[in-house]
Formats: structure tokens, sequence, C-alpha cells
């Protein structure tokens, strides 16, 4: 077991929470017809604009904004920049955090609070604040980008990134080397857990049981499409049958070994479609 039970459950149960809210924040901006016959669609918060791509294709753009985004990091990574990184980190969490908040919340206050939960994780660093942002900083980036898929472009991109994810942990290393700069700069970008047993009284260390956040993200978009395309029931389903997946590798994983998790998350994915495509 890579970690042990209480820590794999945890972790477990912040990854399915993740979904949960994530799928209610998606929901929020999802095109709603009314009893008058009339679509209606919540605007994105900040005057952001989704991209305009096809939705068969929508996979290509997103693969290069990822690689573009990796070799960004790389360069940080390379000449230690960490108060670029924090920066860059900083916009992130802000920008996905309005509007995650700006679901339930008039933007206004989504904002304000949105910055100070920004700043209070690049700066307070506790693990129930980290934790606390990454449970909805999901939401909000998928509120931008689940609408630009439809299922078969979704499906193309968790098995790209599923490639990508193991050539990047087993061969060229550099998610691993990111992980630790991450660590360095003491800034992670993803759900964590302590080794500790009092996590109120703890902060973030190099002793954490980690889950990077593109693994919960990814995950996320095909939820959100399944809800869009079927129902919020089906998009449970999905979400519950991968939190499943997360929860072998965290079993048969060893201890102290780095592991590519969107190969086997796209699988509980993949597994929750069937299930919902063929016996519900």
């Amino acid at each position: 077991m890579k970690h042990k039970l209480p820590i794999t459950i945890v972790l477990a149960l912040l990854f399915l929470i993740s979904h949960i809210t994530g799928l209610f924040i998606i929901k929020e901006y999802l095109p709603k017809t009314l009893s008058t016959g009339e679509v209606v669609e919540k605007d994105l918060p900040l005057n952001i604009e989704r991209p305009q791509i096809k939705k068969e294709s929508a996979y290509i753009p997103i693969v290069f904004m990822i690689l573009a985004a990796t070799i960004v990091a790389l360069v940080l990574i390379k000449f230690q920049l960490f108060n670029l990184w924090k920066f860059w980190f900083f916009v992130s969490i802000f920008l996905t955090l309005t509007i995650a908040l700006s679901a339930f919340f008039n933007q206004i206050y989504a904002i304000v609070l949105s910055i100070i939960l920004a700043l209070l994780k690049l700066f307070k660093r506790n693990v129930i604040i980290n934790n606390l942002v990454e449970v909805f900083i999901y939401g909000g980036l998928a509120a931008i980008f689940v609408p630009l898929f439809n299922l078969f472009s979704i499906i193309i991109l968790l098995i790209l990134i599923s490639i990508y994810d193991f050539y990047s942990v087993f061969k060229s290393k550099h998610m691993i080397k990111l992980a630790k700069f991450q660590t360095k700069a003491k800034i992670f970008s993803g759900l964590s857990i302590p080794y500790k047993s009092q996590i109120s009284k703890t902060k973030l260390e190099s002793s954490t049981a980690i889950l990077g956040g593109g693994d919960v993200g990814f995950t996320l978009f095909f939820s959100g499409v399944i809800l869009r395309d079927f129902n919020f029931l089906s998009a449970l389903v999905v979400s519950f049958t991968t939190m499943l997946s997360l929860l072998v590798l965290l079993f048969y994983g060893k201890k102290g070994k780095f592991y590519p998790a969107m190969p086997i998350l796209s699988l509980g994915c993949f597994i929750g479609y069937l299930i919902i495509r063929f016996l519900i």
C-alpha cells in the first residue's frame, strides 16, 4: 500500500468531494431551458470567454496548451524562479476560484473570497486551506472547458493525457521534477494529506500523500461531459468508479514511488461510462 489506510481513504474522499463540488459548479454554468422554452446560460465572471473551437477536435488545442504550460514550468524549474511561479499560481487560483464561487455567490463576493483564499493558500500553507481551495478550483476550470468537448473528444483527451502522464513519470521524469519543485517552493497544485495524525495542526511538508491537480481536473472534465449529455446521477456514477480506480492505485502502489495516475483514472472513467451506457 502506498500510504496508510486512513490517509488513503481521506485522499480518495477528497477526490470524490472535489468531483461532486465540481459537478454542482458545472451544472450552474450549463444552458437551462425555462418553462417558457427560452434557453439561458450563465456567463463566466470577469468577462472570461471560452475558446471558440470545434467540439470534435477540442482535444488538439488543449493538448498544445498542456505542452506549452509544461515548457513554461520546466523553464521556471531550471532557473528556480520561485516568485514568478507563485505569481502564476496566484493568478490561476484567483481566476478558477472566482468562476467556482460565482456559481453560488454574487460576483463581487466571489472575487473578494477568491483573493483571500488565494493569498492564504500561498502564504498560510495550512493543509486544510490548501485542500479547501483545491476542492473548488477544479470546478471553476471545468466550467470553462467542459462545454468545449463532446464525448469523443474528451475520451481522446484522456487517452492522450494518460500516455503523456506515463511518459512524463517513467521516461522523461519531468513530472517528478515538477512535483519536487512545487514542494521546494512550498506550493503544490493538487490534493495533499500529511502523514501526521493531527491534520488541523499540520502544515504542508515533504512527507505528504499527494494527488496532482491534473488527475482531479481532467477526470472531472469527463464527468462534466457526462453530466451535460446524460444527467447528474450518471456523472456521479462516473466520478465514483473513478474514485474506486484511485483506491486500486493507492492500495497496490508502493510507498516512496511515483506513479502516473491518469492511465488508471481514465480507465475508471471509461468503466463508469460503460455502466451508465448499458446498465442504467
